[in-house]
């Protein structure tokens, strides 16, 4: 059984038909003429809501609980959307969304046509950009404000990046030019010692170790505003003050990043403790220099099971609240699950293998190698430029580096994957984990750039596995190679073995899967034949279609499993298509630049006697939903391929 820490919360789960305050918020000037003591109770009224809703449709519930208090608080005392809140990654906004007039739909969260588990500026006035990856917030809030001060706007602008998201490159980059140009930017450091997993570095160890007390605060405050209501030398006075705080401070705090490149520094402050925080963003929501408040607050604050184990409650699948216990576990291994395994045994018969990460050991299935070889094991924070470049200086060294990382974020690196490793044809694996359709999440999240982007540059292999025991072939042939070698696959269970899978990897090479002839007499002779040209991802949806061509439509289909998006043994395939009059080619990445569109110029060109058809994601970033919804949507279904492919029988 949970534990409720707080008495409001307890009541606003077990007796939540008798309060009705948060049924009275409709946006965030309603929380103006609220107490305190009645906006602590809107605070559990919230938390409530999001564990009702995250147990039913999943979603992040950690990071969320974490900032319950810390939103009430921005909102109660800044004016949105005239003042801009900007919430890096933006995975914490559901207290943000309950707040702004999204209350009543709430419950449709990261379902399809529902609310977006992100900040999303269609939905909202106050979600001021679309964001799901890290470390952006600064640089979008310096840009905003910049662009307000040219414009003669008026509003407060203020970022909520987290700990975790600091450690990203872009976020420093931020920092520093908004201390250059010393814009009137907040940024509330929402420091809860995790980014996903534990945070790692020097940089989590630097905020543990500022103790500017808050009654040092209290003092600078009220200081400061008596110096800028001084009639006529207030405004020079207060400037010549700030400067002797910062000569004064170098001396006694010689260690504070945020004051030495030009911020104001207030905290740490106890980022659940409601009255001290409306206290602070009022004193700041009158001065006009950049400051940086460092609030520090816990993931899974007020739900037990989400205190005692927040990587498991940062991401989760729906769960039930009495035990915190998910309520669906696949009873097939999921390809991450295969890839953590196969990894654990590889590393196990060599020394030299080492894992990085970029705080997501739990998410790729590094954690088990964590654990058992620490030696071996990098979190290098939310960094994913750093983490290929190290993996190129691990392999120079003579180790074997793996880089985990999912499919979205290795976006991020795409400089360092050519500059670093395949220009210098460096040794070392990568696996991207979310390839294709990524269920609930949305358009930030989908995995369907990674062919089009990696296909084109030159030394690297791509391999996409369509089954568990391919993924193993994989991850074996890869670590005897010379070269850089990435693998992609879906978040998702494995799908049923099929014995062309085990067959032994051969470069540039796939496999045919036969379709057994039909054999019904009466049909026999109208029997008609075709071929389908798969990625791995999409294999169970084209052999769906397949069942479904043969069934409905007499069709006899094959499916050649690609295995290598690149090289491409040229000759072996097209020794096989000729066999077939049409060729029907389907990816699980975005059709434009992608493995189909490709293949079936080199068809047509090879030959004359052909019809060809592609399939892909269409040009356009998708909404959330399930893997299914997903693939619907983007006529990537199993039925959609069916009628597509019988067109070219037409």
């Amino acid at each position: 059984m949970f534990s409720i820490q707080t008495s409001g919360l307890f009541f606003t789960l077990f007796l939540g038909v008798f309060t009705t305050l948060l049924d009275t918020i409709n946006g965030p000037e309603d929380l103006n003429n609220l107490s305190v003591l009645q906006l602590k109770q809107l605070s559990a009224e919230i938390r409530s809501r999001i564990i009702s809703v995250t147990s039913k449709n999943g979603g992040h519930l950690a990071s969320n609980l974490g900032v319950v208090e810390l939103t009430v608080a921005l909102h109660t005392v800044f004016d949105s959307p005239k003042d801009a809140i900007i919430w890096d990654v933006s995975h914490q906004c559901y207290a943000h969304k309950i707040l702004t007039g999204r209350n009543n739909t709430f419950d449709t969260i990261r379902q399809r046509n529902g609310l977006s588990g992100f900040t999303k500026q269609a939905e909202s006035e106050h979600d001021w950009f679309d964001a799901g990856h890290s470390s952006t917030s600064i640089s979008s809030a310096l840009g905003l404000l910049t662009g307000r001060d040219l414009l003669h706007k008026d509003g407060k602008v203020i970022a909520v990046i987290g700990d975790g998201a600091l450690t990203g490159g872009m976020a420093m980059e931020g920092l520093f030019h908004a201390g250059q140009i010393a814009k009137n930017l907040v940024i509330v450091l929402n420091d809860n010692k995790m980014s996903i997993t534990s945070n790692h570095g020097t940089l989590s160890k630097y905020l543990s170790r500022l103790t500017t007390t808050p009654q040092y605060q209290t003092l600078r405050f009220n200081v400061s505003a008596v110096i800028e209501h001084i009639p006529l030398i207030g405004k020079g006075l207060s400037w010549f003050n700030y400067k002797l705080k910062r000569a004064i401070k170098s001396l006694i705090f010689p260690n504070n990043l945020f004051s030495d490149v030009g911020f104001e520094y207030v905290g740490p402050l106890n980022g659940h403790h409601l009255e001290d925080l409306l206290k602070v963003l009022r004193r700041v929501k009158r001065i006009h220099r950049p400051v940086v408040i460092h609030v520090v607050t816990k993931k899974g604050k007020g739900y037990s099971p989400a205190e005692k184990d927040p990587v498991k409650f940062h991401g989760i699948s729906p769960f039930n609240i009495e035990t915190g216990e998910l309520k669906h576990v696949h009873s097939c291994k999921t390809f991450t699950q295969v890839f953590s395994n196969e990894f654990l045994n590889l590393a196990a018969k060599d020394e030299k293998i080492c894992a990085i990460t970029a705080a997501m050991a739990t998410g790729t299935g590094l954690l088990p190698f964590a654990k058992q070889y620490p030696d071996r094991f990098f979190d290098v924070g939310i960094a994913e430029q750093h983490a290929v470049t190290f993996a190129g200086g691990l392999a120079r060294s003579g180790m074997k580096p793996l880089v985990a990382i999912y499919s979205t974020f290795i976006q991020r690196a795409v400089d360092q994957l050519i500059h670093d490793i395949a220009l210098q044809s460096v040794p070392s694996v990568f696996v991207l984990d979310r390839s294709g359709a990524v269920p609930f999440d949305g358009e930030t999240h989908q995995g369907i750039f990674d062919i089009s982007l990696l296909r084109p540059v030159p030394g690297i292999s791509l391999l996409a596995p369509s089954s568990a025991s391919e993924l193993q072939l994989m991850l074996r042939w890869a670590f005897k190679q010379t070269f850089p070698v990435v693998i992609r696959y879906p978040k998702g269970a494995c799908p049923q073995e099929r014995d062309e899978f085990s067959l032994p990897i051969e470069q540039g090479r796939g496999v045919l899967c036969k379709r057994p002839v039909l054999d019904d007499s009466n049909k026999k002779n109208d029997t008609k034949k075709m071929l389908f040209v798969c990625t791995g991802g999409i294999f169970p949806e084209v052999q769906e279609a397949t069942d479904i061509l043969a069934i409905e439509n007499n069709i006899n289909a094959d499916v050649y499993n690609l295995r290598f998006l690149k090289p491409l043994d040229k000759h072996y395939f097209l020794d096989i298509a000729k066999q077939y009059n049409r060729i029907f080619f389907v990816e699980d990445g975005i059709r434009i630049g992608g493995i189909g569109t490709y293949l079936e110029s080199l068809v047509d060109r090879t030959f004359d006697d052909k019809k060809t058809a592609v399939s892909g994601f269409p040009d356009r970033f998708l909404a959330q939903g399930n893997r299914k919804e997903i693939l619907e949507d983007a006529h990537l279904s199993a039925t959609y391929l069916a009628k597509k492919a019988m067109k070219l029988f037409i």
